[in-house]
């Protein structure tokens, strides 16, 4: 092998059988993927011609199209984030070896199951009538539009400030009659960080593979009671991104 080439891996799955998931293509570059195993534990590679990707859109929809692909034969998923490179089998052979006791503990606990991602953000025509209905921001940003931008730099920070805080207590409504639900119904729940001004909620949730369709239902109810002020888009199935805290050593 040259010294540029790696094995890419993609995830682990438990498996005491050589398994391939079809071919890949990075960077239009196709190969093809097949497993390195250590016991009951197989990590699911392709070999590749450089160590470093791109994370474009190709790339990653080509990442995530093998992880799909474990997950529709039904094998039990350790997902591993895109962009990981060994120097040969043997390195992915060792980490299989040194992970391999808390691999042994993470099967049975991702067995069966899914993860499911849930994110609510606020309609700009509901934050528009939040605001205006608020007297204390209506009067602050009234005194902003009285004064020039050098005199009321203040004064705009506070309306900013005042703004945020209205989102923040939008935020903990929404953790608390969407989240909190959504939590009762699932195997475990995160509330992420939300990224942006306008979303609510960056909600994941560890679901039975057996109780997805309640879980929609659930879902679809909560919609109905708040499509009115604010949008949901509800992704999955994926593997237990969220739920997975497992750190792989790799050498570039």
């Amino acid at each position: 092998m040259k010294e540029e080439n790696g094995i890419y891996l993609f995830g682990i799955i438990r498996s005491e059988e050589q398994q391939s998931f079809g071919p890949v293509t990075f960077d239009e570059e196709t190969t093809e993927t097949y497993t390195v195993q250590f016991k009951e534990a197989a990590a699911v590679v392709a070999p590749v011609s450089k160590r470093i990707f791109t994370p474009n859109r190709k790339n990653l929809t080509a990442h995530q199209g093998v992880i799909s692909g474990m997950m529709d034969r039904e094998f039990d998923v350790v997902p591993v984030s895109f962009g990981n490179v060994f120097r040969s089998e043997e390195d992915v052979n060792a980490l299989l070896e040194n992970l391999h006791p808390e691999l042994v503990k993470l099967f049975p606990e991702v067995h069966g199951k899914i993860e499911v991602g849930l994110k609510v953000t606020a309609k700009k025509e509901w934050l528009e009538e939040l605001t205006s209905g608020s007297e204390t921001l209506t009067a602050q940003k009234k005194r902003v539009d009285a004064k020039s931008r050098e005199a009321g730099y203040f004064d705009r920070m506070k309306l900013g400030e005042m703004a945020a805080n209205l989102v923040k207590e939008k935020r903990e409504e929404v953790e608390t009659d969407i989240h909190s639900k959504l939590e009762a119904e699932a195997v475990s729940a995160k509330a992420n960080e939300p990224s942006g001004e306008k979303m609510l909620l960056n909600g994941a949730y560890l679901i039975e593979k057996e109780k997805e369709e309640a879980f929609d239902e659930a879902v679809n109810e909560l919609h109905e009671r708040w499509k009115d002020k604010v949008d949901f888009h509800y992704t999955g199935p994926w593997p237990a991104y969220n739920f997975i805290n497992m750190k792989l050593k790799v050498e570039n």
